[in-house]
């Protein structure tokens, strides 16, 4: 069972989203928080597999709870926003965020951006995907010394070539000729030794760097 906490501070929307996850078979709501320090309490005391973020609540924002959640590697957290692209989305993915959704996503989206974050990949709402990465690249990179790379061995270079591409583990394997567990490894490996908490981190600092 993949366990998932809510947070949201609009109850309709919340209990919508509540009604969505528990009806799958394999999810299972394991608490719900209508603001941020609620959110990171429960994410502390539960330990859920994923947070589902609201960017905008009280009290604590959602970019400031799941920077405190992915900070303390309590779960994944999967933001959904209702706007496709503002600072709170990149402050989210800086923050450590695995990805973001929009709130007027299908409940077959959802559910599957759930599952693949479970499962440690990334997930970008499709429709603005390409946005997004336009608009990591508009920006100044953090660094433009690839030596950060130097730390990584050339299959740790290959997978991360893969996130990069916007593949998922699988995808990963079956370019490398790897087991998916296998290429789970390498990603947990080289996140550890660029100091990085998520995928979509990874492929914006490899996208910087030409790689």
């Amino acid at each position: 069972m993949i366990r998932v906490l809510v947070a949201e501070d609009q109850s309709a929307v919340r209990a919508g989203l509540v009604l969505i996850l528990g009806s799958a078979p394999d999810i299972e709501v394991a608490g719900e928080a209508a603001d941020g320090e609620r959110a990171v309490e429960l994410a502390r005391e539960l330990r859920p597999d994923v947070v589902l973020m609201d960017v905008q609540m009280p009290l604590l924002d959602g970019v400031s709870a799941t920077r405190l959640i992915t900070a303390e590697a309590l779960a994944d957290v999967l933001v959904l926003t209702t706007f496709d692209l503002d600072e709170y989305v990149f402050g989210a993915l800086r923050a450590g965020a695995a990805g973001f959704l929009l709130k007027n996503a299908e409940a077959r989206e959802l559910l599957a951006a759930v599952r693949t974050v479970a499962r440690g990949e990334g997930v970008v709402a499709p429709a603005v995907t390409r946005r997004l990465i336009a608009e990591f690249a508009g920006q100044p990179p953090r660094t433009n010394d690839r030596a950060v790379l130097d730390g990584l061995t050339p299959r740790e270079r290959e997978v991360l070539t893969g996130v990069c591409d916007g593949l998922s583990n699988a995808e990963i394997g079956a370019r490398l000729a790897m087991a998916e567990g296998t290429v789970k490894t390498h990603v947990s490996r080289l996140l550890a030794k660029l100091g990085l908490r998520s995928r979509v981190q990874a492929a914006v600092l490899a996208r910087e760097l030409g790689v």
